[in-house]
C-alpha cells in the first residue's frame, strides 16, 4: 500500500471513509500506528486531525514538520529539558524547516504552555516518532480548531463539525 490516513476521532474525519481511527492520546496513536504499518506496510502514513493554535496568526490548516513531546517532563532530574525524554536518543522530530511546529501531549490545552510552539495536539509526536523508528514517510496536516485558550473546548467542538469537510477540500485541491 502507498499510503494510509489515519486520525484520532471518527468526529474529524466523518464522511471520509479512507481513514483509519487511532485513539485519543499517544498510547493509542503508537499502538494502533505500528499495528497499521505492519498490517499494510505503506510508504507513507498522512496524519490529519484538530489542533489548538499558540500561533494566533494561524488558521485553516496547516502542515506540520517539527514534532515534540510536550508533556514529557523530568526537568528534576539531572539536567533535562522540557519535552525531553530520557537517556532517549529522538526528543524531536524535524522533518523540514519549512512547516509549523506541533507539540503532543496527553493533555487538552486551554491557558499558556512553556514551550514555543505553534500548535498542540495529542497523537502527531507518536505518529512521527512510529513512523520515524519504522522508516515510513510521515506527513501532518492539522485543522486549527481553536486556540488553545479558556474558551478552547467551545471552540474545538464547535469546529469539529466542519473538520472534515475542510479536510477533503484541502486534499483534493493539493493532492495528498
Amino acid at each position: 500500500m502507498d499510503k494510509i490516513y489515519v486520525a484520532a476521532l471518527n468526529e474529524e474525519v466523518v464522511g471520509l471513509d479512507y481513514f483509519h481511527v487511532l485513539g485519543v492520546g499517544k498510547i493509542n496513536a503508537t499502538l494502533k500506528t505500528i499495528e497499521l504499518i505492519n498490517k499494510f506496510n505503506p510508504n507513507e502514513v498522512i496524519n490529519f486531525g484538530t489542533a489548538g493554535t499558540l500561533n494566533k496568526n494561524l488558521n485553516g490548516i496547516i502542515e506540520c514538520t517539527k514534532f515534540y513531546q510536550r508533556d514529557m517532563d523530568c526537568r528534576g532530574l539531572l539536567d533535562f529539558k522540557l519535552g525531553e525524554t530520557p537517556f532517549d536518543r529522538v526528543n524531536e522530530i524535524v522533518i523540514s524547516e519549512n512547516g509549523y511546529s506541533c507539540g503532543t501531549g496527553d493533555n487538552f490545552v486551554t491557558k499558556k504552555i512553556e514551550m514555543d510552539l505553534d500548535v498542540v495536539d495529542m497523537e502527531a509526536y507518536a505518529i512521527a516518532k512510529v513512523c520515524f523508528i519504522k522508516k515510513v514517510n510521515f506527513r501532518c496536516f492539522k485543522f486549527i480548531s481553536d486556540n488553545a485558550d479558556n474558551s478552547a473546548d467551545n471552540d474545538w467542538n464547535t469546529n469539529l463539525k466542519i473538520a472534515s469537510t475542510k479536510f477533503e477540500e484541502f486534499r483534493l485541491a493539493n493532492l495528498v
